[in-house]
């Protein structure tokens, strides 16, 4: 079981699974909220090895029904409520789908697999945002100490020690991994990346909160797919990995290059784009700094990013230049009256 497949993350996991390893028999099990998509991988959904199942992880019931229907022997979970504006909006969607979901899935998992513990893997995608904000210096490790700052964070925070916890008292075979910003394709225009671009490419203003200063660590999305990849099949069982891409870049200067790159593949003078730039009111308990300490998953298992950050950033830049229909199809109209509620007033 695959859950949250059909959206940014999990359907670069899909695809790699599917193709990868098609002796697995792979169930899709996503409840299609605005960041889940079926065109995310429409290329793949008609291989025999795959099932997709609309199930939001919040039915215990629906969940536990999908554990005997397909006798599921592993899981990676990736779905989860992870915007972190949304969050502040409405918090209580994210307790219900990152917290209760993911706990009706480790209960699903826990009865399903009694007294067969040794034969199967619980890997849990999680985020860099559980521990907080870093200073000028200093890297996140799987030591360092959890101090998340938004609901969103908060809330993935409490699946990570549920995660533990049914490590710790029922032997539950768990792997966890916490991650640092993806960006890549099929992304939803929300998040900075397909959002800058997007606006770039239509001449919208380019909304940078603040003075645009906040550091990221970004990772191409199929180095990510990867990672999970190793974890899942080599990762030692109830250890934490850390998954980064060794890229420290503030949103300014990161919206600068958007913006001088896509001046070049547009044919547009250079410096126009720039223009676009809007700083807008800073997001309540944002997070100054995020990097990863990614050694020990190298250390461990030999993973490191296979391309550049400049690289990845021109690939991801052509796939959204060259696929506008699907650009268009995510941006609905509730999407658009969320856009204007978060970002046009400020």
């Amino acid at each position: 079981m695959i859950t949250g497949g059909a959206g940014f993350i999990g359907s670069h996991v899909v695809r790699r699974f599917l193709k990868k390893y098609p002796n697995y028999f792979i169930v899709n099990v996503d409840k299609l909220t605005y960041a889940g998509n079926l065109a995310n991988i429409k290329d793949v959904c008609t291989l025999p090895n795959y099932q997709f199942e609309r199930v939001d992880i919040v039915d215990a019931q629906a969940i536990q029904a999908i554990f005997k229907k397909y006798n599921i022997t592993d899981v990676i979970h990736l779905a989860a409520e992870s915007h972190v504006d949304r969050s502040i909006e409405g918090p209580m969607d994210f307790v219900m789908t990152n917290v209760v979901g993911t706990v009706n899935l480790l209960q699903a998992a826990k009865d399903s697999w009694s007294g067969d513990l040794q034969n199967h893997v619980f890997h849990h995608v999680s985020t860099d945002e559980v521990y907080g904000s870093l200073g000028e210096d200093g890297l996140f490790t799987e030591k360092t100490p959890y101090d998340p700052r938004s609901p969103y964070s908060a809330s993935k925070a409490a699946s990570d020690h549920f995660i533990k916890a049914f490590y710790h008292t029922y032997g539950l075979p768990i792997k966890l991994s916490n991650c640092s910003n993806n960006y890549g394709s099929h992304h939803f225009p929300e998040k900075l990346i397909p959002l800058m671009i997007h606006n770039i490419q239509h001449n919208k203003p380019l909304p940078v909160y603040g003075k645009g200063e906040n550091i990221r660590d970004w990772l191409w999305v199929e180095d990510h797919a990867s990672a999970i990849d190793a974890i899942f099949h080599h990762g030692r069982m109830g250890e934490s990995y850390n998954v980064g891409g060794l890229n420290e870049w503030t949103n300014i200067e990161l919206v600068k290059h958007l913006c001088s790159l896509m001046d070049q593949k547009l044919g547009r003078p250079k410096g126009e784009s720039e223009k676009l730039i809007t700083f807008v009111q800073d997001r309540a308990g944002h997070d100054k700094r995020y990097a990863i300490d990614a050694s020990k998953l190298e250390e461990e298992l030999g993973w490191t990013p296979s391309i550049s950050f400049e690289e990845g950033l021109s690939k991801t830049v052509d796939w959204y230049l060259e696929n506008e229909a699907w650009v268009n199809q995510v941006t609905s109209g509730a999407y658009q009256a969320y856009y204007e509620n978060m970002y046009g007033s400020k």
